[in-house]
C-alpha cells in the first residue's frame, strides 16, 4: 500500500471518530491549535481523549469480528503516531486481533512495544501461539512471566492436547501443581486433563484428578460429567461411565451419546441398544455410535438394519456415518449393498462428495475389499487431493485381490508424488509380496523402510516377511529372520506365520518349537494345537497327533468353527464345514461334484492334508 493509499483509508477511517466528538470541544481545539497561541484547557483534552478512545474501541471490536486485518493494521498506524500504543487496553485488543488473524508477527511487535503488560496481554499471545503449535515460544512466554494465573497454564495445557501432546499436557499439569502451594485445578484444567487421559488411556490418573476435583469440592457441571463419561469409557471401564452418568442430575444429547460410546468400545451392545432407546431425543451422532458400536463389534448385519431404520426417521447422516456403514459393507463383502449405499451418497450430496476425502477413501476400501478393483481404481482416481489413507486403501486393494505387482506399482506412483509412505503403508506392501511371492522385493522393501524413510519395523512387518519366505519354502532363512529381529521371541505373528508354512511344506522340526513357543504365548488358542495335530497326522506321526488331541482335552480346548460367506441378492448367506442346514444344501452337492468332476477329467486331484475326523472339532 502507498503512502497515499495509507493516508486516504487512514482519512476514512478516522473520519467517524472525529465525528463522534462533541461538536463545541472539537470546535474549540481546532481553533487553538490554528491559532497556536495556547493549548486547550486541562477539561478539553480530556473530553476529547475519551471520546477517541471509546471510538477507537469501537473499530478495533469492529475489526475483530469481522477479521479485517487490513483495518487493524491502519489503527495500529494510528495508534503509533498518536502513542496510544502505551495504552495497554486498546493494544491487548490489537493484539487479540492479530492472533485471530493469525499474523503471529504483527501480534508479536504489538507486544514487544508494549511497555506496560498486564496478565491478558500475556495470555493473549500464549493462547496465539499453543493455537498455532508453536509451544516453544509459547512455554518461552509461560516462564517469563511473574505471576503466571490458572487461565495461562489452561491455555497451554488444552493447546498441547488439542495438538496431540497429551504426554506433555500431563507434565505441565504436574508442574502446575507443583509450582503453586495449593491445589491449582479449575473447570477448564479438569475437562482438559480428563481428555487428556482418556486420549492417553491412563485409567489411574484419570481416577486421581476425579478425586481430587471431589475432594476440593469443584463443581461438576454438565460438560465436566460429560468428559468424565467419555474418559471412563475410553479407558475401559463403561461401569464408572455409568456411575457417572446415572448420577447427573441434567442430562443433554452428549451425556446420553458418550453412554452409549462407552458401552459400544467394551462390545456390550445390548446395554448399548438399552440407553440408545432410552435416549428423549436422539441425534445423528447418537445413532452413529450405535452403528460404529456393532461394526467395531464384527455385526456388520445389525449396523445395516439400524442404518435403515436411521434413513426411515428421516436423519441425515454424517461423514462419520458413511464410513462406518462402508466398513461394514467392506467386513461383509456386500457389493451390492455399498454400491446403493454409494448412490444414496452421492444424491444426499449432489455428487460433491468427491471432495471428501473420507467417504471416498471409505468407497475405495469397501470396493477393493468387495473384489471390484475397477470402481474402486477409478474413484481413486477421481480424488482431487488424496491422503497417505487414500494411497495404502488401493494397495491393499490389489494386494488382497492377488495383484502384487500392480500394488507395487501405486506404491511406486506414490513416492513419486511425494506422499511419504507411513508403517501401515509399508506393512501393506509387504503383504502384497507376500501373497504374490515377490521374495526380493519384500526384502528390498524391509530394508528400505529403516534406510531410506527412518521407520523402524515392527513385529508385524517381520511377520509378513516370515509368511513370504514361509510360502516360498524358505523356512531357514524364516528361522534366521526371526532370530534377529527384536522382541522376536515375544511375537505370537512371527511363530504363527512360521507354523502355518511348516504345515505346508512337512517341516516336522521346526513346526514343533514353533509350536511350543505358541502354546506358552497363547495357551488357549485351540487353533494353534489343531494345526500341529494335523501336521503330525499329514506325515503319519499318529501317536504325536494323538498326543497333542489329549493335551487339547486336558486343557478345555476347542477350535472356533470358520466358515465362508457369499452375498446373493442383498443377502448374506453363511458356511461351516460339513454345513447341512442350508435350505439349498442338495443343489450345492450336487454342484460341488459336477466341479469336481471337471477338476478331475483335466487331471487335477485333491490334496488331503489331515487324515483327522473334522467331526471331533480338531479341523
Amino acid at each position: 500500500m502507498s503512502k497515499i493509499e495509507e493516508e486516504n483509508l487512514c482519512g476514512a477511517v478516522l473520519a467517524p471518530v472525529l465525528i463522534g466528538c462533541p461538536y463545541e470541544s472539537r470546535l474549540l481545539n481546532e481553533n487553538y491549535i490554528l491559532v497556536g497561541r495556547f493549548s486547550p484547557p486541562p477539561q478539553i483534552n480530556k473530553i476529547l481523549a475519551s471520546s477517541l478512545i471509546d471510538q477507537y474501541v469501537s473499530l478495533v471490536s469492529k475489526s475483530i469480528r469481522s477479521k479485517d486485518i487490513r483495518l487493524g493494521r491502519v489503527l495500529h498506524s494510528n495508534f503509533i503516531k498518536t502513542a496510544l500504543t502505551l495504552d495497554t487496553f486498546l493494544t491487548n485488543r490489537l493484539i487479540d486481533l492479530y492472533s485471530k488473524c493469525n499474523a503471529i508477527q504483527d501480534a508479536q511487535k504489538a507486544f514487544d512495544d508494549l511497555p506496560t503488560k498486564n496478565t491478558h496481554s500475556w495470555n493473549t499471545m500464549i493462547s496465539m501461539y499453543s493455537r498455532n503449535g508453536t509451544f516453544d515460544d509459547a512455554r518461552h512466554l509461560l516462564a517469563k512471566m511473574t505471576e503466571p494465573n490458572l487461565v495461562s497454564y489452561n491455555t497451554l495445557v488444552s493447546g498441547l492436547a488439542r495438538h496431540g501432546y497429551h504426554k506433555e499436557s500431563i507434565s505441565l499439569f504436574q508442574r502446575m501443581q507443583q509450582d503453586c502451594e495449593c491445589l491449582f485445578l479449575d473447570q477448564f484444567t479438569f475437562v482438559s486433563i480428563v481428555g487428556t487421559c482418556a486420549c492417553l488411556g491412563a485409567l489411574a490418573m484419570l481416577r486421581q484428578v476425579h478425586g481430587v476435583a471431589i475432594a476440593i469440592g469443584l463443581e461438576m457441571n454438565i460438560i465436566a460429567c460429560n468428559s468424565l463419561v467419555n474418559a471412563y469409557g475410553k479407558c475401559g471401564e463403561p461401569d464408572t461411565s455409568y456411575s457417572v452418568f446415572s448420577r447427573m442430575l441434567e442430562r443433554d444429547v452428549v451425556s446420553w451419546t458418550s453412554m452409549i460410546a462407552s458401552y459400544a468400545r467394551a462390545s456390550r451392545m445390548d446395554d448399548a441398544c438399552w440407553v440408545f432407546h432410552g435416549m428423549p431425543l436422539k441425534n445423528t451422532v447418537s445413532w452413529t455410535a450405535l452403528i460404529s458400536g456393532f461394526v467395531q463389534s464384527g455385526h456388520g448385519n445389525y449396523a445395516l438394519d439400524l442404518f435403515q431404520k436411521m434413513l426411515g426417521e428421516r436423519i441425515r447422516p454424517s461423514t462419520v456415518t458413511y464410513v462406518s456403514i462402508l466398513s461394514a459393507c467392506a467386513d461383509l463383502a456386500l457389493n451390492e449393498r455399498g454400491k446403493q449405499i454409494h448412490g444414496h451418497i452421492i444424491r444426499s450430496n449432489n455428487g460433491s462428495y468427491l471432495s471428501n476425502v473420507f467417504i471416498c477413501n471409505a468407497l475405495v476400501d469397501m470396493y477393493s475389499k468387495c473384489g471390484d478393483m475397477k470402481l474402486g481404481k477409478t474413484l481413486f482416481e477421481m480424488i482431487p487431493e488424496k491422503d497417505v489413507i487414500s494411497w495404502n486403501s488401493l494397495i491393499t486393494g490389489f494386494a488382497q485381490n492377488g495383484l502384487g505387482e500392480e500394488s507395487l506399482l501405486v506404491f511406486k506412483r506414490m513416492v513419486e508424488t511425494n506422499v511419504k509412505p507411513t508403517h501401515v503403508t509399508f506393512l501393506l506392501v509387504l503383504s502384497a509380496c507376500s501373497h504374490t511371492g515377490l521374495v526380493s522385493e519384500g526384502l528390498q522393501i524391509l530394508h528400505l523402510m529403516e534406510k531410506g524413510y527412518g521407520i523402524k519395523p515392527r513385529s508385524s512387518h517381520y511377520a509378513i516377511v516370515i509368511d513370504l519366505l514361509g510360502r516360498k519354502n524358505k523356512l531357514k532363512e524364516a528361522m534366521e529372520l526371526i532370530e534377529r529381529a527384536p522382541h522376536a521371541s515375544d511375537h505370537i505373528g512371527m511363530w504363527g506365520a512360521l507354523l502355518a508354512a511348516c504345515r505346508v511344506h512337512g517341516n516336522l522340526a521346526l513346526a514343533r518349537r514353533a509350536a511350543e513357543a505358541l502354546f506358552e504365548l497363547e495357551p488357549h488358542n485351540g487353533a494353534r494345537y489343531v494345526m500341529l495335530s494335523n501336521i503330525y497326522a499329514a506325515a503319519g506321526r499318529w501317536a504325536d497327533a494323538h498326543k497333542v488331541r489329549r493335551l487339547m482335552e486336558e486343557r478345555g480346548l476347542t477350535k472356533e468353527s470358520a466358515y465362508s460367506l457369499i452375498e446373493l441378492r442383498n443377502a448374506r448367506h453363511e458356511f461351516v464345514a460339513k454345513d447341512k442346514v442350508h435350505c439349498q444344501t442338495g443343489e450345492m452337492n450336487d454342484m460341488i461334484g459336477k466341479l469336481a468332476d471337471h477338476m478331475k477329467d483335466v487331471g487335477n486331484l485333491p490334496y488331503i492334508y489331515s487324515l483327522l475326523s473334522e467331526d471331533n472339532g480338531y479341523s
